[in-house]
């Protein structure tokens, strides 16, 4: 194997082969750069990570109170949980993930932020469907306290509200599975999502059926491959 490229591993999943990689880069010739691969389709990379830390930072910016209990959907490299994770007044985190194989990385260390997961002892890995669990507020996110409520729920899964990584997610994104996600949540608790795409003014109006105050993000970061800036964007919803 080159030592600019190394498959780590390569799995087939509930969504397809999904496969980790690392490789160097002559932009990047400091450091190795981890890739997630799902089928033919790039899932996420560690050369672009500014958004995926900022669903966090902007999330829970808008989250009053101390000792914060907070729902990470999707774990991916890990970035958005350990970005999560610096905020001190995070008492419990739960990272779910419908791929066993992703948690396992980061469990048996693959990857270099599962390490700092592990070490954190306010951090939990939840193996199952976000989407599922997110619209089955009886029992919820937490396995071990069915029905519990959380002051955040910080979503990284799908690419944008119209474009999913499984077409069976769709139906997440409607008024009535949007507010039972948001049973979960405590009053004044935040949801928050990353997207790709700039803000749809489509989806800013469907948050407002079930939120009290929306607002949308855009993030920029420079993509060294274009030789100019990028934009991905945040939703901050806060529950009334």
């Amino acid at each position: 194997m080159s030592l600019s490229f190394q498959e780590i591993d390569c799995q087939e999943s509930p969504l397809g082969n999904i496969s980790l990689r690392r490789r160097r880069l002559p932009a990047f010739s400091d450091r190795d750069i981890y890739e997630v691969k799902l089928g033919d389709e790039f899932l996420m990379s560690s050369m672009f990570v500014e958004a995926e830390e900022a669903l966090s930072d902007l999330g829970l910016a808008a989250v009053q109170g101390e000792e914060l209990s907070v729902v990470v959907g999707g774990l991916g490299l890990g970035y958005t949980a350990v970005a999560a994770l610096k905020d001190e007044r995070i008492s419990e985190q739960l990272v779910v993930d419908a791929l066993d194989t992703v948690i396992g990385w980061h469990q048996d260390e693959k990857v270099p932020l599962g390490k700092v997961l592990n070490a954190d002892a306010r951090n939990r890995y939840v193996h199952g469907s976000f989407f599922d669990l997110a619209t089955d507020p009886e029992n919820g996110f937490d396995p071990q306290s069915p029905g519990r409520k959380f002051d955040a729920i910080l979503l990284d899964i799908d690419h944008s509200p119209t474009e999913y990584l499984n077409e069976s997610n769709a139906s997440f994104y409607s008024t009535e599975n949007l507010s039972l996600m948001a049973e979960q949540l405590k009053p004044k608790g935040v949801f928050a999502m990353w997207s790709q795409n700039l803000p749809e003014e489509s989806f800013v109006a469907l948050l407002k059926t079930v939120f009290e105050n929306v607002e949308s993000h855009i993030v920029p970061f420079y993509n060294p491959f274009l030789g100019t800036e990028s934009t991905n964007s945040v939703y901050v919803c806060v529950k009334g």
